[in-house]
């Protein structure tokens, strides 16, 4: 049977930056993550793909697969709903694969609760300023929305203290930077190593 794989969640508040660091991740020639792609029901904006950056479905498919149990996660964000379908998670983490999740951070809450073994990582800008500019120059949304950002992205920093480690996207490389030298402290961690260790030993006597 294969060791299970690791759960990696990377987490923080709209507009930091998780899908560009995560981009530059897993571009990396030492990375060899499982990507779980998250599901939406907002519009697709330009350059992105469904089922490459987002599975974009309809609100009614959406509320279907919460009813139906298919969700490892969900969150409505600013009239749109985000998730994690649970089924794909599951196959690939005991197939023996690493997975990462990049999702909002009520989401990832909800992931802590159902999976505690996860390595939660929760990444932050150096400060408000810096979100706000980032929004705006991203140019994709209105000044009423941006708005709404910045004040739940400040709620959201004060959850900080629920996950494992904080990275600060100050530098895109930077923050790649960290966020492997996480996943490799974290590998050598007791309880990760001994389970394994123990069942080899047990199959040598």
């Amino acid at each position: 049977m294969s060791e299970r794989g690791m759960l990696i969640v990377l987490s923080g508040p709209s507009g930091v930056g998780k899908g560009t660091v995560r981009k530059a991740l897993f571009n990396e020639p030492d990375v060899d993550f499982k990507y779980s792609i998250s599901m939406t029901t907002r519009k697709p904006r330009k350059g992105e793909v469904n089922g490459v950056d987002y599975y974009f479905v309809s609100k009614d498919q959406f509320e279907e697969n919460i009813k139906n149990g298919e969700m490892l996660e969900y969150a409505k964000y600013v009239d749109n709903y985000y998730g994690t379908p649970l089924q794909y998670v599951n196959e690939t983490l005991d197939s023996g694969r690493d997975v990462f999740l990049e999702i909002e951070v009520n989401g990832a809450m909800q992931v802590r609760a159902n999976c505690p073994d996860g390595v939660f990582i929760f990444l932050t800008p150096p400060d408000i300023d810096s979100l706000r500019n980032r929004l705006v120059g991203r140019g994709t949304d209105d000044i009423e929305v941006i708005n709404k950002r910045i004040e739940k992205a400040s709620k959201e920093i004060r959850m900080m203290q629920n996950y494992d480690y904080a990275v600060v996207n100050d530098k895109v490389s930077n923050a790649v930077d960290r966020i492997k030298t996480i996943v490799k402290s974290e590998r050598l961690k007791v309880n990760r190593v001994m389970p394994n260790y123990l069942n080899k030993l047990g199959d040598e006597i």
